[in-house]
């Protein structure tokens, strides 16, 4: 198992480097001066040539990717030409919550998707069965953006003034704030240390439940109730489909036939016999999945209004702010490729007839 997990690991610094030098490219391939982009009128001949200078653009191509790669290996993502400050920093403030939109999304799709595939699979060709997946297709189809604006109009908007109304937009109400939980314990934090414990307490859903902070913990939830929605219909969706067509084959194998030829209740007969063999398959689909959802957040912290990574990123395309750009596509690229790693060697251990030797 030691020597797999390793071999899958090698295989994974290559992926990686070859993530580094295609982000690097199309970076440099965005059409559009940095300069000009950054500075507008102010962008003379002279103060362009400063800037490159002083950002290093002025460097031959290679020069500036060996350059690039060394930073990196250092944890140095670069300083940000838009907001001269370092990527780092924007990376611990942004991130957690696109990292919290988009478990929660993937917990909703996983525990409703595998629910309705198992539904659907035991009412083979039934109502039920027809039903589900006339709502997985419709869920599938529908684009993110659309569907976001949609339940932002319907709870926001037509439902203010009930119990039904939701928030539309923003991650905490006006006027109720998040104490990090390192200062409420009265922790004295410095250096690296201090910029851990900043990332992790803005994860505010936890920062509030480790803190016990239960008004902030209720009012970041129902925030978040609207684009965890509208995040996790696609993958919630391929998950049931998923979920339903593995069971139905497990099911029509021998050993399953032989336990209901013995007198297993169908309950029991799915959930100890046939359900675990059929979520192989789901474990795969859910390392995809949360990678997907890292990258599709864009539309949705777009439509909710929420400073995640997918903003950032967008503004960052805009204003040809290369170093913001190249960290938060690096970042996300080997959260991926780490992910997928993960679900690898778990699948290696959950499957015996692929378990090394």
């Amino acid at each position: 198992m030691l020597s797999y997990a390793l071999k899958r690991i090698l295989i994974s610094v290559p992926v990686i480097f070859g993530i580094l030098l295609v982000t690097f490219s199309l970076s440099r391939l965005i059409p559009g001066d940095p300069c000009k982009a950054m500075l507008g009128e102010k962008a003379t001949e002279a103060t362009c040539q400063a800037f490159n200078h002083a950002q290093g653009y002025d460097q031959p191509i290679p020069l500036q990717f060996a350059f690039y790669v060394g930073k990196i290996l250092q944890g140095d993502f670069g300083t940000s030409v838009r907001f001269s400050r370092p990527v780092t920093q924007i990376i611990i403030e942004r991130l957690p919550l696109t990292a919290e939109l988009a478990l929660l999304a993937l917990i909703v799709a996983t525990i409703t998707g595998v629910g309705l595939g198992i539904l659907a699979a035991r009412r083979h060709n039934s109502s039920v069965d027809i039903g589900t997946m006339i709502l997985a297709n419709t869920g599938i189809s529908m684009p993110v953006f659309w569907l976001g604006l949609m339940l932002a109009y319907v709870f926001g908007v037509w439902a203010r003034g009930t119990p039904f109304w939701l928030p539309p937009s923003g991650r905490l109400s006006a006027g109720v704030v998040s104490v990090p939980f390192y200062q409420a314990w009265g922790w004295q934090l410095s250096g690296g240390w201090a910029q851990v414990a900043t990332f992790f307490s803005n994860f505010y859903i936890f920062n509030a439940l480790v803190t016990g902070n239960w008004p902030v913990f209720w009012d970041a939830l129902r925030h978040m109730i609207l684009p965890v929605l509208t995040l996790s219909t696609i993958p919630m969706s391929v998950i049931a489909r998923m979920t339903r067509s593995s069971l139905l084959d497990v099911l029509g194998r021998d050993y399953v036939r032989t336990a209901r030829a013995k007198g297993v209740p169908d309950s029991r007969l799915v959930r100890r016999h046939a359900l675990g063999n059929a979520l192989l398959p789901v474990i795969t689909i859910l390392g995809l999945q949360m990678g997907a959802l890292l990258g599709g957040a864009v539309l949705t912290e777009t439509v909710f209004g929420l400073s995640g990574v997918g903003r950032m990123l967008v503004d960052a395309i805009f204003s040809r702010d290369f170093p913001v750009v190249q960290a938060f596509t690096v970042l996300i690229a080997v959260i991926y490729v780490v992910i997928n790693l993960i679900v690898d060697l778990s699948y290696s251990y959950l499957d015996p007839r692929i378990r090394p030797q």
